[in-house]
Parts: structure tokens; C-alpha cells; sequence
């Protein structure tokens, strides 16, 4: 009998069927789990949408910057879209918040220029927000 316990979240990560909150937080956990032993944190799209720069509430995407490969993974919870950056340990440390949840997320300021960087989405940004403290 077959009890399915177990959802696949991508090659090797599961998660438990019965757990009682899968919300973004389990969307995090398993970018975490997917790129152990590298630095990520939450940038890009979905920081700039949390700090109330762009209006768009990415609500099953996940935009991770991180040391490891670059890639996108749609999971039952949503799309994880990793994007590789080459910035020192020092300059990635110095530009993270620690938020309480499973990954860092970037400073406002960081996660602007992540964005630029990459060269995509900057038209949805309200740049007053980004300069208000």
C-alpha cells in the first residue's frame, strides 16, 4: 500500500506530505537544501517585492543569488530561479540581512543592483522606495 508520506521536491529533496505549514518558508528550505555548501539569499525580484519596491507579489517564484550554479526548478511549491554571482564571500556577507527565515536576504541596495546586474525587470521598480530609510 502505497502512503505517499513523501512529496518530491527535486532530485533528492523531499517533503513531508502531512506537515502542516508549507508556505514560502518550504520553498527556501528547499533552495537551501538544493544548493548545500554555497552561499545564497534572496535577491532580486523577490526582495525588491518584500521591501515594497515593485508592486508584483512574486507569490510561487522564488529569485535566489547564489555562489553555485545557475538554474530554474518548478517544485509542487513553486519555481525556484537560481542566478550565479561572482562576488567575493566578503562582498555577498557584507550585502545580506538575516531575516528569521531560512535563507539571508539582500540589503534593498543590494538586491537593486543584483537586478541590474542581471539586466531584467528594472522598469517595475519604484526607485523612491529604494532610496527611503
Amino acid at each position: 500500500m502505497k502512503q505517499n508520506l513523501l512529496i518530491r521536491a527535486g532530485k533528492g529533496i523531499f517533503v513531508f506530505a502531512l506537515a502542516r505549514d508549507k508556505g514560502k518558508d518550504t520553498l527556501e528550505l528547499i533552495a537551501k537544501a538544493m544548493r548545500r555548501g554555497e552561499y545564497s539569499y534572496v535577491s532580486l525580484e523577490s526582495a525588491l517585492s518584500d521591501y515594497g519596491a515593485i508592486s508584483q507579489i512574486p507569490i510561487d517564484r522564488l529569485t535566489i543569488m547564489t555562489t553555485g550554479r545557475k538554474g530554474e526548478y518548478k517544485t509542487p511549491f513553486g519555481t525556484i530561479e537560481f542566478t550565479h554571482t561572482k562576488r567575493t564571500m566578503a562582498q555577498i556577507v557584507n550585502s545580506m540581512l538575516v531575516t528569521g527565515k531560512p535563507l539571508r536576504m539582500a540589503t534593498k541596495e543590494a538586491a537593486w543592483r543584483d537586478l541590474k546586474r542581471v539586466g531584467r525587470n528594472t522598469h517595475l521598480v519604484d526607485e523612491q522606495v529604494l532610496y527611503e530609510d
